[in-house]
């Protein structure tokens, strides 16, 4: 992983990506029991250009000059699937845009917040979201009062209430 990580820091000094942050499994490892997973996922801001469209060919181009196969939506970097995703939404740009820096594997890099995590997760609510929202609570990782404001911000507040009665009631 370390050996990733260096790569994804240089492509942000390069400038072929802008701010990052990790987010999905990798990212809740860093809060939680580490479970398994087969990639990482690089939420990126794309560096200003003219187009309104977002293309991921200057990533793929820069990698694979360097070296770097693509596998589907992937790019193998040091052995570890990396998936290059764009914010989908405001909840992702915050989500970026608020990300802590620690070290990982003794590598600087941008994660998401736990409650970040928690919110993206309440709104895709898949069945192993579910979990990692119970994890989440279980371990006390999240403060409350944050996560609250990140769910309001969103319009996720009635999603969280149906979740609270649907999976946190004892």
């Amino acid at each position: 992983m370390k050996e990733t990580l260096k790569v994804i820091n240089q492509m942000q000094r390069d400038g072929v990506i802008g701010q990052y942050a990790i987010g999905g499994q990798i990212a809740a490892d860093y809060y939680l029991e580490p479970a398994s997973t087969i990639d990482v996922d690089v939420f990126v801001v794309f560096p200003a250009n003219d187009s309104t469209l977002i293309s991921l060919s200057p990533i793929y181009e820069y990698l694979n000059s360097r070296g770097y196969k693509s596998d589907k939506e992937y790019v193998v970097i040091h052995d570890w699937p990396v998936q290059f995703l764009p914010p989908a939404d405001a909840l992702e740009e915050e989500a970026i845009k608020e990300a802590v820096t620690i070290k990982l594997e003794e590598t600087d890099c941008r994660l998401m917040s736990a409650e970040h995590l928690v919110a993206i997760a309440l709104k895709v609510g898949r069945p192993k979201d579910t979990t990692r929202i119970q994890a989440f609570i279980a371990h006390g990782t999240v403060n409350m009062r944050i996560l609250n404001g990140v769910l309001s911000r969103h319009g996720l507040e009635e999603k969280w209430r149906t979740f609270q009665r649907n999976h946190l009631a004892e």
